[in-house]
């Protein structure tokens, strides 16, 4: 079992490429959304924006100097990256390539860093690259292969590329991948390896895009290793989705926060009540509807065992003012219908931090969810006040405005956020029901026909807010 100590990571976002035509929109927000995710679960994390081949170089030597024998070290890429000689390079934002041996003098070796970082005895590796772009350098050469190329990597490695090998995807016109947002939903669901984490990622891309992206995965990893500190400790296992199998109920593509019931198709086999898939925030399983605060109280002893629960127990006993412990102890209280103790920890978050966005966001939809309408909107207006563009308090409030019989509004939500993330299923659903509300049904009827064709369990999860 991976200690959950020493662990580190280096984030690169690029995006300012002078040969490219304008500079990409998703690395930069993405590699942020990573940092913070990483933070949240107990990483040390360097960031670097628009990197040159120099500061590149540096950043990684920093990072080779804090490895420890036994780290946890982990590497997040989001820019241009191209093969040359079968190999897989990441690219700074200076790099002058007109034929592959510029590319190996310009380029850095995805290789080359897993093995240097290996040769520091760290004992996980990981290595997430969106680089699968399509790019000006390739078409340069007289003859290439697009995309990535498979990884040698040195054992206790697990490398995920945003797209299949030798593929390149287009950019989707958003501030934000759908890669990284797909990533981020799995790395929030507690009770998860490293493993199935990267497995239900790929899966949820797959079908979000109808299989024009298919990210690729490669593991020699020995032991469990989770995201959040101690989840993949006494778990049961969970059966890992190899494919995305049409008869399956589809993923929810919402990258929101709070908004979504897990959806267990990725996950047949659990002994507990299916985890949430937040992406900034928490939504409770489809079958769990609202629970009036006494049942809380009985839930406590119940999730007392919850291996996730049990670490953070510990942390907020050792650090009452431990804001991540607290935060992600909301995070697994909604995920398990335990509303009312969700609130109180993001109460007490916010106590310690009255900007952090998610928290307020979480906040905003778990009291949404049981009804606390008036506090609820305060909550996702503070959010979208500090973050305005924030698409999960954007889904929140849309939401929020449909319970309140505000079809006006919550169009208005639903249409800010579809216009960040086009797939996001629950702003779809939930505009199409608002437009039926608002007298336009052919419209609305329009926007519930492709939500249920993306995800058809979409009805289910909306009747349980007390939606149709």
């Amino acid at each position: 079992m991976a200690a959950d100590s020493n662990r580190l990571a280096l984030v690169i976002g690029n995006a300012k490429y002078p040969d490219n035509e304008a500079p990409l929109k998703e690395p930069l927000n993405d590699a942020h959304d990573i940092a913070d995710e990483l933070k949240r679960d107990g990483f040390e994390v360097e960031v670097g924006e628009n990197l040159g081949g120099d500061a590149m170089r540096r950043a990684f030597d920093k990072l080779y100097a804090r490895i420890k024998p036994g780290s946890v070290v982990m590497i997040f890429f989001s820019g241009f990256g191209v093969q040359s000689a079968r190999q897989s390079y990441i690219l700074p934002v200076d790099a002058q390539i007109w034929t592959e041996a510029d590319v190996r003098r310009d380029g850095l070796s995805l290789e080359t860093i897993l093995g240097e970082i290996n040769s520091r005895g760290a004992g996980i590796k990981i290595a997430l690259l969106d680089a699968s772009r399509r790019n000006p350098f390739e078409r340069r050469f007289r003859s290439f292969s697009a995309g990535l190329a498979p990884v040698i990597a040195p054992s206790g490695s697990l490398v995920m590329y945003s797209a299949a090998l030798s593929s390149v995807i287009g950019d989707n016109g958003s501030d934000h991948g759908l890669f990284v947002g797909e990533l981020l939903k799995e790395m929030r669901v507690p009770d998860l390896t490293a493993e199935e984490t990267l497995n239900r990622t790929r899966v949820s891309v797959t079908r979000t895009s109808r299989g024009e992206q298919v990210p690729w995965i490669s593991s020699s990893l020995a032991e469990d290793f989770s995201f959040i500190p101690g989840a993949a400790k006494d778990m049961k296992p969970v059966a890992a989705a190899p494919t995305a199998q049409p008869q399956e109920p589809a993923q929810d593509t919402t990258p929101s926060a709070a908004q979504t019931p897990v959806n267990t198709a990725n996950a047949q086999t659990t002994a507990t009540p299916e985890p949430a898939k937040p992406a900034a925030a928490t939504k409770p399983t489809e079958t769990s509807p609202p629970l009036p605060a006494k049942d809380d109280t009985n839930l406590v002893a119940t999730l007392a065992d919850d291996p996730t629960i049990k670490t953070l127990n510990g942390k907020l006993a050792a650090n009452p003012k431990d804001g991540n412990a607290l935060y992600r102890r909301g995070q697994v209280y909604a995920s398990k219908g335990a509303y009312h103790l969700a609130i109180k920890d993001f109460d007490e978050t916010l106590k310690l931090n009255p900007k952090d966005v998610e928290a307020l966001n979480n906040r905003c939809w778990t009291r949404t969810v049981i009804g606390n309408l008036t506090t609820a909107v305060k909550d996702c207006d503070a959010a979208l006040r500090l973050r305005p563009n924030f698409v999960d308090a954007l889904d929140s409030r849309g939401l929020l405005n449909l319970k309140r019989g505000k079809a006006k509004s919550a169009i208005k939500d639903f249409d800010a956020a579809l216009k960040i993330n086009p797939r996001l299923t629950s702003s779809l659903y939930g505009r199409g029901l608002a437009k039926h509300h608002a007298g336009k049904s052919t419209d609305g009827d329009v926007d519930i026909s492709n939500a249920k064709a993306m995800d058809p369990n979409i009805v289910k999860e909306f009747a349980g807010y007390g939606l149709r």
